[in-house]
């Protein structure tokens, strides 16, 4: 068995009613005996959410070199299994209007590697392949303009809780100090309650600073 990567496959301009394109594509080929079987994802780079299609092309040499021929029927005793980590999925295979072409769709729901597991046979030929996909991507993939960074929300909610605290801390030392006396000579319960803000306004500002330097650094 023989595997072959092809990756960034340059872009083709081919004439078709005006122009037309060819996509790139990153799909991986496994040679089984005499069949070329290659597999990848209709859509690239695949996004997350966003419905898409495995894909398979199997075929054979054909009678002149570099000219391939699509095999008719060829999942008949084929199977094809998704699998992400530890879960699999048994697809199902549909085919296309182009001889040697198959699809299954799917809406891919995590990002991350996928595989494909091929078991069975091709016209009496053992297939037993494990063919990795490219791997699926954040929707942040496709954004224009960019979002900005929502990680900082969690920052925010966590300045807001802090100044809440410190806020009832405040509370709590004015009334505690609201019923003590204080002698000639003695800090007043004003400025003993003044410098415990004072403080308590120091903190807030670390609490703050400290926030301002985490976003800055996502």
């Amino acid at each position: 068995m023989q595997i072959v990567n092809y990756h960034l496959v340059p872009l083709v301009i081919i004439p078709l009613i005006g122009l037309g394109f060819l996509p790139v594509f990153g799909h991986t080929t496994v040679e089984v005996g005499p069949y070329a079987i290659e597999v990848g994802w209709g859509i690239e780079p695949p996004v997350v959410g966003f419905r898409n299609d495995f894909v398979f092309e199997i075929s054979e040499p054909g009678e002149t070199e570099e000219v391939k021929s699509g095999i008719k029927n060829a999942f008949k005793n084929l199977e094809a299994t998704a699998k992400f980590g530890g879960v699999t999925k048994k697809l199902d295979i549909n085919s296309d209007p182009r001889l040697g072409y198959y699809f299954s769709s799917v809406i891919p729901t995590r990002t991350g590697s996928f595989m494909i597991l091929l078991k069975g046979d091709v016209n009496g030929v053992p297939v037993d392949v494990e063919i990795p996909l490219e791997d699926v991507e954040s929707t942040a993939v496709l954004d224009f303009p960019p979002k900005s960074d929502s990680s900082s929300a969690p920052d925010v909610a966590a300045l807001k809780n802090s100044l809440s605290s410190i806020q009832k801390d405040v509370i709590n030392l004015k009334s505690k100090l609201g019923g003590v006396d204080t002698g000639p000579g003695e800090f007043s319960v004003e400025s003993a309650y003044n410098f415990g803000v004072f403080g308590l306004s120091l903190g807030a500002a670390g609490v703050i600073l400290a926030i301002i330097a985490m976003i800055k650094r996502k």
